[in-house]
């Protein structure tokens, strides 16, 4: 009997959709953990598809191409440890959300998903079946349970699993950053640690897709929930953890232990990773900034750390001043956006078109021009009370789920703080004549109407003036069919347009 178990936790960022490179970056991790004399190599739930891909798991093609590259997978993973991997499979008639464990060369075992998500952000039950209860299954000697992401959160599956004989629980994951999840799922967690009396090692997905940033943020948990590794979060780890068998069953061995940072910090790197993966996985290679407000020189800011000054673009109007200032704090160069050469223009045949609208415009011809991508400018409060067109116009709105107060504070917080992973420079990068000063008063009204759907009534006795909260229902109701429209965007909150706060575009309820 074995008295000692070292499990490789490989917290990777996959592309949705390339099956054939996510397996590629599988194998690289099963080599790593071969060559750590590990037994075994676990990478996130869904890790071979990619974590959001929605309807593309229903479709009978691709789920085929996934399971060949599994069974492909195992055939060259033979000679090693043991590689557990997420991906869809079918079985009976039926699409599982699965988990396979591949050992000597083939598919020896499936963990299905039983609790399958169906609010928020993850709609499973959409695409598939619920599986049932599993219990453990043996790797080199050692039963080690598999509960998928939300199996983790309730007390079933891993009852299920401890009843039968496991002794090592491994949680592959793949849940979507937003304020505070970690801390959320971390308590469920243990919840489960405490209850079972098994270490346990929860291995999340990390990589932005779309709307969707996945953190990372991957932990291991001894009894009684003592942590004993912690990952970093938006940024790839491969970790080697041995669990030692003792007079009280297994125990993890302390390892890497990355404190996490705060809120904003966590915020400004999902904006950062979300907007370079979205262009690296999409082939996108050069962005444009429409200068001019307070959201775009943070949307600025945010695209150089992420792709670097040679990669971003912005333009403004001849005389805005403050918007060279920024490109000039960012070291951008900064073209002229002929706005009234083109009123003059177009006056003959469009004599009242808004200003607005013709600078969203000349945005969209610029960006096509110069082969760029164009980034949105909207905040999460402008979304709600109805912007301009310009703000809207592009391809990614990297600002969707950022009310104008919290666009405030992460500008500040950028200013003040400069990281490794950005690839802009430190200091003041967006000025402070250009950042709105002051929190909008609005903005508290929309976060009980918005994030806790709450209202009208719940906003006046929340000490709001009854006409400003009428105001900000109707504007937010009346601007459905406009956020219909919006470019994807980085998901910061569980309440975010589109994901998590679905209505219908066209509605004739109002509340009195």
């Amino acid at each position: 009997m074995t008295d000692r178990f070292r499990l490789t936790l490989a917290q990777l960022n996959s592309t949705l959709g390339d099956l054939h490179g996510n397996a590629s970056r599988a194998r690289e991790a099963w080599q790593a953990g071969r060559e750590a004399g590990a037994d075994l190599v676990a990478l996130p739930e869904l890790f071979l598809t990619g974590g959001g891909a929605q309807d593309l798991i229903a479709k009978p093609a691709f789920v085929a191409a996934a399971v060949a590259e599994v069974e492909a997978l195992a055939r060259h993973c033979a000679d090693g440890p043991a590689l557990a991997i997420g991906a869809p499979w079918p079985e009976a008639g039926t699409l599982h959300n699965g988990y396979c464990l591949l050992q000597g060369g083939r598919v020896a075992a499936v963990t299905p998903k039983f609790f399958l998500p169906n609010s928020g952000a993850l709609d499973e039950v959409r695409t598939f079946s619920r599986g049932a209860m599993q219990g453990p299954v043996n790797v080199g000697g050692v039963r080690i349970g598999m509960p998928l992401g939300e199996d983790a959160c309730h007390p079933d599956v891993v009852e299920a699993m401890e009843e039968t004989g496991a002794e090592i629980l491994l949680v592959p994951a793949a849940w979507p950053y937003f304020r505070n999840g970690f801390d959320l799922r971390q308590n469920q967690v243990v919840a489960r640690v405490v209850e079972s009396g098994l270490p346990l090692a929860c291995l999340n997905m990390v990589g932005g897709e779309g709307a969707l940033v996945f953190d990372g943020g991957s932990f291991v948990l001894n009894a009684r929930g003592v942590p004993a590794v912690q990952l970093p979060v938006m940024a790839e780890a491969v970790e080697h953890v041995d669990f030692l068998r003792g007079p009280e069953g297994w125990i993890a061995q302390e390892g890497r232990f990355v404190a996490h940072p705060g809120g904003s910090e966590q915020d400004y790197a999902a904006l950062v990773l979300g907007l370079r993966d979205y262009c690296a996985k999409t082939g996108v290679d050069r962005v444009l900034v429409g200068l001019g407000s307070a959201g775009a020189a943070l949307v600025a800011a945010v695209a150089v750390d992420a792709l670097g000054r040679p990669r971003v673009r912005g333009v403004a109007a001849e005389d805005d001043r403050s918007a060279r200032a920024c490109a000039a704090a960012l070291g951008l160069g900064c073209d002229a956006l002929p706005l009234a050469q083109a009123q003059t223009a177009l006056a003959a045949v469009v004599a009242d078109i808004a200003p607005a609208r013709l600078r969203a415009l000349l945005l969209e011809t610029e960006a096509e021009r110069g082969g760029e991508m164009l980034l949105a400018t909207a905040t999460k409060s402008g979304l709600a009370l109805g912007c301009g067109p310009d703000a809207m116009v592009g391809g990614y709105a990297l600002l969707k789920d950022l009310f104008q107060t919290g666009a405030v504070q992460l500008s500040q917080w950028r200013n003040a703080n400069h990281r490794a992973w950005m690839l802009g420079p430190p200091g003041m990068v967006i000025p402070q004549e250009v950042i709105a000063t002051g929190p909008d008063p609005l903005d508290a009204i929309l976060e009980i109407l918005v994030v806790r759907d709450g209202s009208v009534a719940d906003c006046v006795a929340a000490g709001h003036d009854r006409a400003d909260v009428i105001r900000a229902q109707t504007l937010l109701t009346s601007s459905e069919k406009t956020r219909a429209d919006i470019a994807p965007g980085p998901r910061l909150s569980d309440r975010a347009f589109g994901l998590d706060r679905r209505y219908p575009a066209a509605h004739r309820w109002r509340e009195e």
